[in-house]
This record gives structure tokens, sequence and C-alpha cells, in this order.
């Protein structure tokens, strides 16, 4: 390398350090938000059904205009149907889509998997080229003694004469450093650097003292940590983490649009429960004007006049409590779409018309076939067992002596060129190879993990055959809700009409002043509380469908957070 060329070089140096120094907090950010989403987006088609839309970006402005909106206020809710006037009116769909941008739970899963991709890439970091730099420049002051020279009177000759009195003695110095090291897998860590160090004399001798050096070391461990095992099982296990945190995100995906499915039909049944309440309690008016008529004609007796309008007043006071439960639950669902509690807004009665039975034709055994095949949460504990024998065989690793072989080489600049800057000459070289050894004298920390991997290891084999387990066990008990759920909607709609044919009667023998109070209200409660049953067994049967292919591990979400209904499931 000439003279020139070095100049040049260190300029294109200078000028990358002064472009770096520059960047803004900006270019960070977007630097960051590149690698993260690439290296999500690269790992994602191993998970089926990750978001293919995935970003972390959010924003606060929540819109919900373009939905439906309430015209009139509905009777059954009474003078709180007033607030209900102009409200927004919100499907599951919407719902869900609403949900799945603004929940602030939502928003924290998908910035923790973020940060996980942020974690592999500083993994990945470590086995790429690595520059680093460093320079000082200092102007320093100090006094020192008087130093001439002279004749020898005896000599002749010229010497140097100390004098009593001190001078100033002024330096400038700078120095600098660009380092580079990478760590080459199964080959070894190669570490570069060049110095270069300035002095000069500002005051006094005029002198210019200036010097570079070329160095390189290479460093390959031969027995112990052979291959930067250490260092390899770091980033393996980041990658695997990352494959971990998406079969995790996306399983909170399907765990997520089932917790709003159910929320959200639980807060339509709440708001049918009030209406069920709001129509006993107008079929109890009835029954007591009626009965007050009749009173009045000597053909009923007080007593059964007093059963009535004590019917007449419990049936009032449901009412009302149904409408407290029903404004709270949308309340408590407004904060988990993540809205105001002052949003002002309904759901659509339309989705719980829409409901019906769907009962999934698959036996418990092929169900469980399904899970342990399709389940996520299953892969991640099968991957993290062979994580736990691969951490054993790296502590059996560590237990080894250290060999490590070494070898380095400098290139210096020629000391006695000050003529400009110094460039490394390769004529003035020295290096050196050879071997660190250290037999391991105290291995008892070594010993220690090695024996904690074991114990590692054999719980993880443990939690496999537990998971197993619980998820077999997750199918039947699910399998079973949903079955007894279909019953259990079979035995209120059968209720449902008896209690129709009860009130019928009974209205018909009140009509004629031959029915019995206690008949009456007894008859009305049946079918008011038939009613309530029957829609509560309808969302349950929805909501234990969607948790039994959750179980499977077959629910599939779309990007809006709205699941796709399965018909049919076989096991492949």
């Amino acid at each position: 390398m000439n003279k020139s060329s070095g100049r040049h070089w260190l300029r294109g140096l200078l000028l990358c350090w002064l472009v770096l120094a520059g960047c803004t907090t900006g270019y960070y950010r977007k630097s960051a938000d590149r690698e993260g989403y690439r290296l999500i987006q690269e790992k994602s088609p191993s998970v089926p059904n990750m978001d293919s839309a995935f970003t972390i970006e959010q924003t606060n402005v929540i819109t919900l205009d373009g939905l439906p909106v309430v015209d009139r206020a509905p009777e059954f809710l009474g003078a709180d149907g007033e607030r209900e006037r102009d409200a927004r009116v919100l499907n599951l769909e919407e719902t869900l889509a609403l949900a799945v941008q603004h929940s602030r739970n939502y928003q924290s899963r998908k910035e923790q998997l973020y940060l996980s991709a942020l974690a592999l890439s500083l993994a990945r970091h470590q086995f790429a080229p690595i520059f680093s730099g460093s320079g000082n420049a200092n102007y320093s002051v100090q006094t020192e003694q008087a130093v001439t020279v002279g004749i020898d009177e005896i000599t002749g000759q010229p010497k140097v004469l100390v004098s009593d009195s001190l001078v100033e003695q002024s330096r400038v110095g700078a120095s600098g450093t660009i380092n580079a090291s990478w760590l080459l897998r199964d080959v070894g860590r190669i570490t570069t650097a060049f110095t270069a160090d300035f002095l000069r004399f500002v005051t006094g001798d005029p002198r210019v003292t200036t010097s570079s050096q070329l160095s390189a070391t290479f460093l390959r461990p031969m027995l112990r940590d052979a291959g930067f095992k250490q260092q390899t099982e770091a980033l393996i296990q980041a990658e695997r983490q990352l494959l971990y945190d998406l079969r995790e995100f996306t399983q909170f995906r399907k765990d997520f649009s089932v917790q709003i499915a159910t929320a959200y039909y639980g807060v339509l049944g709440n708001r049918d429960t009030v209406r069920n309440n709001f129509l006993n309690l107008q079929s109890s008016r009835r029954n007591a004007e009626r009965t007050r008529a009749l009173a009045q004609e000597g053909r009923v007796t007080q007593a059964d006049l007093g059963r009535l309008e004590q019917q007449e007043l419990s049936a009032e006071s449901a009412w009302i409590n149904a409408i407290r439960g029903y404004r709270q639950a949308l309340d408590n669902f407004k904060l988990q779409l993540g809205l105001n509690t002052d949003a002002n807004i309904v759901l659509a009665d339309g989705e719980l018309e829409a409901l019906q039975i769907r009962h999934p034709e698959i036996s418990v055994e092929n169900s469980i076939q399904v899970a342990l095949a399709a389940r996520l949460d299953y892969m991640n504990t099968k991957d993290q067992f062979e994580d736990a024998e691969r951490r054993v065989d790296l502590a059996a690793n560590l237990l080894k002596p250290r060999v490590d072989l070494t070898a380095s080489v400098a290139i210096s600049s020629d000391p006695n060129d000050n003529t400009g800057f110094p460039v490394p000459d390769y004529d003035r070289y020295r290096w050196n190879a050879g071997l660190n050894l250290d037999p391991g004298l105290d291995r008892k920390a070594e010993r220690n993990s090695y024996r904690t991997a074991l114990i590692t290891r054999n719980r993880a084999a443990r939690s496999l055959e537990q998971q197993e387990d619980e998820i077999k066990l997750q199918v039947r008990d699910s399998w079973r809700t949903l079955d007894q759920a279909k019953r259990s909607y079979e035995i209120s709609e059968i209720g449902v009409k008896l209690a129709e044919r009860r009130v019928e009667e009974q209205n018909l023998r009140a009509e004629l002043g031959r029915a019995n109070a206690l008949d009456q209200v007894d008859a009305q409660n049946a079918l008011n509380d038939s009613k309530n049953q029957r829609t509560q067994a309808l969302v349950t049967h929805t909501i234990a469908r969607l948790q039994f292919w959750n179980n499977m591990g077959i629910l599939y979400i779309k990007d809006n957070g709205q699941w796709e209904e399965l018909q049919h499931a076989k096991v492949r």
C-alpha cells in the first residue's frame, strides 16, 4: 500500500464515520422495522394461519363512520332506550376488526412478537462482520527545563546545555482505531484493527511523530466450545424462539377471536334477557289489570289479585336489574375492544337471530388425532424438548479442556518516516501462532450446569407427556360441552313451546274468570325462563363449537379477526 492510496483509504473511512454519526433516530427506527418485519415474514410460512399483514403500527384515531345508526329508541329498554338513539351498530365482523386494530392487549402481544424478531436480528448480527471505531484528540501544556545547544570550549563540539529556567511546551496529539470482527461458524473468529497515532509539538521543538499499524488475530477453539458452540447455540435458540413466538401469537389470535365472540354474544344475551323480561313485565301487567277488573266484579279473590300484583312488581324488578346488567356488560365490552366507555354503540340483534345449531360431525378420537397434529402449543413443547436435549450436549462439551488455536499478524509503519500520513510497510511485520491450553482443573460450575441440563431435559420430557394428556382432556371436555349444549338447546326449545301453551291456557281461563293466580304466575315465569335458557343454550353451543375447533388447533382466523366456519374436519 503506497502513501497516496493510504490517504484515500483513511478519507473514505472518515467519510463513512461522518455519515453514520449523522444518522437520525428516524433512520434507526426504519432500519429496525425493515429487519424486524423481514424476519417475521421469513418465518411466517412455517406457521399456518399467521397474520400475513403483521405490523405494530397503530393509530389512536378510532372512527365509527359508515356504520349503521339507530334511528329510534328501543321500547324494551325503557328510559335507557333514549341513550341508544343515534348509536352506531356493530356487527360481529366489524367488531372483530375493531378489536384487532385497537385492543390494548392485542397490541401488546404484537409488540412482544416484534421484540423477539429484534432479538434474533441481534443474534444473527454476532455472526456478521462487526465494525467499530474510536478516536481521541488532545491538547496538552506542561513546563520543562529549557534546553539549548552550545559549543564545548575544550572540544569545540556541540553539547546540550540545561538551563535552570522553565519553558512552556505545548503538544497536539491524536489517535484513532478502526476495528473489524467476524465470527465464522465452524471456522473461527477473525479480528482486524488499524491504528494511527499523531503527535506534534506546537511550541519549542517542531517535531512531528506519526505511526500506524494494521493487525489481525485468529482464534479457533478445538475442544471446549469447539466451533463456538455457545455462540452458535445462542443463535439457534433465537431462531427457534421467534418461531415459538410466532406460534404463540397465532394461537393468541385464535383465542382472542373466541374471547371477543364470547363477550359479543354475552352482551347480546344480556340484551335479549332485557327484552324477555320486558315482555314478561307487560304480560304480568295485563294479567294484573284483568284480575283487578274481575276482583271488582267479585269473580276472583283478593288473595289471587295480590299474588298477581306481587308478580308484576317482581317482573319489574327483574327487568330493571336486567337493564343494569346489560349496560354494565356493554361498557366492559367497550374496554375490551379498546374503545372509550363513552362511545355510543350497540351490537346488532341480527347476529343473535342468525345463530343456529351447527354440530360438528367428528368423533372424539379423531378430534384428538387432529389436535395432536395441529396444535401450535404442542408443536412448541415438542421443539422445546429438542432444545433441552441440545443443551445437554452443549453442557457436556463445556466439561472438556480448552484448547484454542491462535494466530496473529501485524504490519507497522516506518518509525522514522514522519513526512505525511504513515502507511503500514509490508516489510515491517511480525506474526505468531500457537495453542492456548486450559486443562480445566476446576469444573464444578460446569459440572453443575451439566447436571442441571440433564434435569431440565427430564422435566421437558414430562411436560411433553403432560401436555399430550391435557390436550386429550381438553378435546374430550370441549366435545362433551358441545354435545351438552346441543342437548340443552333441544330441551329449551321444547320448554318454550310447553310454556307458551301453558300461558295461552291460563289466559283463556283468566278471561273466563276461572284462572288460578298461582298457575298464572308459574306459567308466565316458566315462559320467561325458557326463553332466556333457549338464548343462553344457543349462544353456549356457538361458543362451544368455536372453542372445540380451537382446542383441535384448526380454527382459521382471517387478518381482520373473523373466523372461517368449518363444516367438517378430517384427519390427514
